[in-house]
């Protein structure tokens, strides 16, 4: 499986076109479609497996192992997010958050002190 063909696949699986994979990454949005016939540069590649949460060496194919080590992504969950966490949820992280930093004083910067 080519490169392209893997990012391709990733892609199909988070429901997204390679044109909005490279806007997410950063790159232009054509450049994926180009490494058909040209080498991605690792600064790119890399942009587009921080998308994934995969190796760029995944991406390569020079490993089928495609999770970066000791990184949980959304689907390893069962959910299809892509390893974006969904709007509707954000509430209930920031709530979290909130908590563990209420049970948690020291570790606030001072400038947030006093905020909850």
């Amino acid at each position: 499986m080519t490169t392209v063909e893997r990012i391709k696949k990733l892609a199909k699986e988070r429901g997204l076109t390679l044109q909005q994979v490279a806007e997410k990454a950063g790159i232009g949005i054509n450049s994926i479609y180009r490494w058909n016939k040209v080498t991605p540069s690792s600064n790119s590649l890399e942009k587009v497996a921080k998308v994934f949460n995969v190796t760029p060496d995944y991406l390569r194919g020079y490993t089928d192992k495609d999770k970066t080590e000791g990184k949980i992504q959304w689907k390893d969950l069962g959910m299809p997010y892509g390893g974006h966490i969904p709007d509707d949820l954000n509430d209930m992280i920031d709530s979290i958050a909130e908590t563990y930093l209420k049970n948690h004083p020291e570790l606030i910067k001072d400038k947030y002190k006093g905020k909850w």
